[in-house]
């Protein structure tokens, strides 16, 4: 079921597939993108869990939410929506930006986490290709924009075009680059980007996973090196910063997999 409206003042726009039993799986996006990056990976789960894939403040058919920012910003918005839907536990799964959202999310209230699955997460490291990604906030033409998005893969994977297609589409709307502008300037501290409690997200207790990819462009794989012993650590050959767009079977595992004790 597509909702696409705000039709309560604090809902994100979301996408909300499935009905299965357990805690209700989270899926948040990465910088630039939008929710219908995980329309493969909800179909999956489709059959017996609920999942609900939103769009973050700034992006998709939230470009002109009130409030936009960094994954601070972000983590509020999505508690807020969560509270709409009536959902006070669930797994959060989220993608770079959206990594570093959901696990502030854990960090704040931890009795409403019961996993985290992090792809190439923001927030491990001060690295970050800061240069990619204010020339992406700023990219409209679609050239540009599809020569930008092939850095975000690995060498061998081919750019899909409807993706390209898709995001010069969001480029078109009235204020979306100076969205993404704005949220780059906040997650970016000049040239590094600003780091999470690691050693605090550890303490949580509950499951957490770590998935990157060794020819990561964006966010380098040695941030997923000598993470705490209790953060498990899925490290991919050959994939670049979209794990869940190059190895989708593989991460639908590794989150089926993190999911299934509630």
């Amino acid at each position: 079921m597509q909702m696409d409206t705000k039709t309560e003042a604090r809902m994100l726009p979301h996408v909300d597939r499935g009905t299965g039993g357990g805690a209700p799986i989270i899926f948040l996006h990465g910088f630039g993108g939008d929710s219908l990056t995980w329309t493969s990976v909800q179909a999956a789960f489709e059959a017996k869990r609920r999942t609900i894939a939103f769009d973050l403040p700034g992006h998709g058919k939230a470009i002109d939410w009130p409030v936009i920012g960094n994954a601070n910003v972000a983590a509020k918005a999505v508690f807020a929506s969560l509270g709409e839907l009536g959902l006070s536990r669930t797994h959060l799964v989220g993608h770079s930006m959206g990594g570093a959202v959901a696990a502030l999310m854990a960090l704040k209230a931890p009795e409403r986490v019961a996993s985290l699955t992090l792809l190439a997460p923001g927030g491990f490291g001060p690295e970050i290709n800061h240069k990619l990604l204010r020339r992406y906030a700023s990219a409209a033409n679609p050239h540009e924009l599809e020569v930008l998005l092939e850095q975000f893969f690995g060498w061998e994977f081919d750019l899909p075009r409807m993706l390209s297609r898709h995001v010069a589409e969001m480029r078109e709307v009235p204020g979306a680059n100076e969205a993404l502008m704005k949220i780059a300037e906040e997650i970016i501290d000049g040239k590094v980007q600003k780091m999470l409690p690691v050693d605090d997200l550890a303490e949580l207790g509950m499951p957490i996973r770590v998935v990157w990819g060794t020819q990561d462009r964006v966010l380098p794989t040695r941030q997923a090196h000598r993470l705490p012993g209790v953060i498990s650590t899925h490290v991919f050959e050959r994939v670049g910063h979209m794990p869940h767009l190059e190895a989708p079977r593989e991460i639908i595992r590794i989150i089926r997999e993190n999911t299934a004790h509630e």
